[in-house]
């Protein structure tokens, strides 16, 4: 029987307390990945066209005329509205709608009249529970594997760290209907996985390996950068057996067909991503995102990615600077692993700055690198144990605990101030109108907003689309 820590108890409960938080709201980019199980479990096909017309204000402007009616622009040459959004989200989801379908039309037999079209509040209640599970089930994998190597009680804080003082709050509870906090826990699943069976894998172990890959790939694009880790890890396998005269003519052969097992099981999973992408743009490989060819490929926005007042990952969220320190020292513990994650991130840093759009445009922090999540909870927690080093016991953990709260408590407020607009959504932000807010106006607003949107939600909701809705026309007047 396995037994729960007294850590692992903590972040359950932390989990649940923070459960009611859980924003029942579809808007933005969560429209497009919504759509997917919607019309499938409510329309039986991927027709779009209710999404298109019940989303957010800011949402459907440049979609929809004034008399609501979508705009021929938005339909593909196959004759399905252009969703670009990615389908793993709606997997993981698909679970939680479908007996909540079922509950529904069941309840509408006994007289409840609960429209059953996947927009009434049972539906979206679902959505949003269970992407906080998902985001829960993320960190809880992230803290299993940070105390493989280190003391749970750094695991512990660098789990709550990464959890609370990064943009992952926003997208795993306020906006619920986007994908990142799904990237956090396939991305942990696989990181998992990968790390639990690389001594040895049978071909079971590589199917599912593969099948989880796929997973990865379905719910964000640019989780395909893991895959560098276990090409790294291929390219070290053969070289070993190729050096080797002993067992260079059988490893060999025996690599390669787990590797094709791999990479055909992966290509398999990818599926729903693959028809999707044929149904809806008429090829297989076309996502509806911005061609290579409009890359920055000549100007990377290299230091603004991290750095900006535009959503940069460094000013934004502080503690990823800690993190990705952490990350170097990791290779004092397990060199070959803390170099694939090296790799990998910056592999992925080089991505975003690649990308037009590398800010996220409506973003809390840069929210792309979210997907790094376990990586940093990793960082994190190697940081603090090589710290603890010269420091007493309870002295580490305090000055530890005592720094990352800090951290929290900025980001809160920072995340506060995004989410109700005194800072702009869009574009770069004053730092020094955000210190100021968050120390005269949010310890004075918060609490009186939070009883809002646990008691009056949709009333606050409706008012904060509105505030966007005229910053986003006041910046393009």
């Amino acid at each position: 029987m396995v037994q729960i820590t007294n850590y692992q108890k903590i972040l359950i409960l932390v989990f649940v307390l923070t459960l009611p938080l859980s924003n029942p709201w579809v808007r933005g980019d969560g429209v497009g990945y919504y759509a997917y199980v919607r019309s499938l479990l409510i329309e039986k096909h991927l027709d779009f066209e209710k999404d298109w017309k019940h989303g957010n204000e800011s949402f459907v402007m440049g979609r929809l005329d004034s008399g609501a009616r979508i705009l021929p622009d938005q339909y593909t040459s196959t004759g399905h509205l252009a969703n670009l959004w990615s389908i793993g989200p709606s997997l993981l989801w698909a679970p939680f709608l479908i007996v909540t379908h079922a509950g529904v039309l069941i309840s509408d037999r006994f007289g409840a009249h609960i429209p059953a079209d996947g927009f009434s509040a049972p539906y979206l209640i679902a959505m949003a529970v269970a992407t906080s599970i998902y985001g829960f089930l993320g960190m809880w994998i992230s803290f299993c594997v940070a105390r493989r190597y280190f003391e749970e009680k750094w695991a512990f804080l660098a789990t709550i760290g990464i959890w609370w003082a990064t943009s992952l709050p926003v997208y795993m509870y306020f906006n619920p209907s986007w994908s990142h906090a799904h990237s956090v826990f396939a991305v942990a699943l696989f990181l998992w996985y990968w790390h639990r069976t690389r001594e040895s894998r049978t071909v079971r172990q590589w199917i599912l390996l593969g099948l989880i890959s796929g997973l990865m790939v379905n719910v964000y694009y640019p989780n395909g950068i893991f895959l560098l880790i276990p090409l790294l890890e291929a390219f070290s396998a053969y070289w070993r057996a190729w050096t080797s005269r002993l067992t260079r003519n059988t490893e060999i052969p025996r690599l390669l067909v787990q590797h094709l097992v791999y990479v055909a099981v992966f290509v398999v999973s990818l599926l729903p991503t693959l028809v999707s992408r044929r149904i809806i743009f008429g090829a297989a490989l076309r996502t509806g995102y911005m061609p290579a060819a409009t890359w920055k490929w000549s100007s990377p926005a290299l230091w603004s990615v991290l750095w900006s007042a535009d959503h940069g990952l460094l000013s934004w969220t502080p503690i990823l600077v800690a993190a990705l320190f952490g990350l170097l020292l990791f290779r004092k513990t397990d060199r070959p692993f803390a170099t694939k994650l090296i790799v990998t991130s910056v592999a992925f840093y080089a991505l975003i700055a690649f990308y037009p759009d590398w800010d996220g445009l409506s973003s809390f922090g840069n929210r792309f690198f979210i997907s790094l999540t376990p990586v940093f909870v990793l960082g994190l927690a190697a940081l603090f144990d090589s710290v603890s080093h010269g420091w007493q016991g309870h002295k580490a953990v305090a000055i530890a605990a005592v720094l990352t709260s800090l951290l929290i408590v900025w980001n809160l407020g920072l995340i506060y101030q995004w989410g109700t607009h005194l800072i702009p959504a869009r574009g770069p932000i004053s730092w020094g109108t955000a210190a100021y807010n968050q120390v005269a106006v949010v310890p004075v607003e918060a609490t009186r907003t939070l009883k809002s949107y646990l008691t009056r939600r949709g009333k606050l909701m409706k008012h904060l689309e509105e505030e966007d809705v005229k910053q986003l026309k006041s910046g393009n007047e």
